[in-house]
């Protein structure tokens, strides 16, 4: 198998979130591990060692996990759960994104600023638009999802900034490949704990 083949066949695995119980793609969960001082930790890019144990990455669905103290039966041990858990895993998946943008923008595949956005997705090049989740709304219009493509606003202007050496940036396009499948991916995670809250 190709190691493309590997990444989807990776992203299909199926895991069993501890809250609901139901299975799942892992795309859509976040997994966990027990440091060995027996603390709950977030492993966002599941490479730490040690036995998994996985949740859907939404912010109601976390918050459940903790209150209800699950943990530790994926664990299968008593397990210390930080305080500040949930924002662990928040500033992990932003950062993530970020990071992922900013590759993609040194590789000449994501662009910002709303002139070079819209003339991409004029153009059929975007394949995913983000936007800051507090940019103005006036300007958001007058941009679109791309056709067969992806939307996400749920990085601030601040972290979006980030990812092209600014201060902040409030629209961003990224063009096809596995660099925005990787975006996309993370953005939907991030999404799960972000835009939950706006319907609590």
């Amino acid at each position: 198998m190709s190691h493309s083949g590997a990444h989807i066949a990776e992203n299909l695995t199926e895991r069993k979130c501890l809250v609901s119980q139901e299975s799942g793609p892992k795309a859509g969960l976040i997994r966990f591990v027990t440091s060995p001082d027996g603390v709950v930790v977030p492993d966002i890019l599941e490479k730490l060692p040690g036995r998994g144990y996985y949740v859907t990455a939404d912010l109601h669905i976390l918050e459940d996990a903790v209150k209800r103290k699950v943990f530790a039966r994926g664990a299968k041990t008593q397990v210390s759960v930080p305080d500040d858990l949930i924002a662990q895993i928040d500033r992990q998946l932003a950062r993530r994104v970020v990071d992922l943008v900013s590759i993609a923008r040194k590789a000449g595949k994501a662009v910002t600023g709303f002139e070079k956005v819209k003339g991409w997705l004029a153009e059929g090049r975007a394949k995913v638009l983000l936007q800051a989740s507090d940019g103005s709304a006036r300007g958001k219009d007058k941009l679109w999802t791309p056709e067969g493509g992806r939307f996400f606003g749920c990085l601030t202007a601040q972290e979006l900034g980030l990812a092209f050496g600014r201060g902040h940036a409030i629209h961003c396009a990224l063009s096809g490949g596995k660099l925005s499948e990787r975006v996309v991916h993370e953005a939907a995670r991030l999404r799960g704990l972000r835009e939950a809250t706006k319907v609590a």
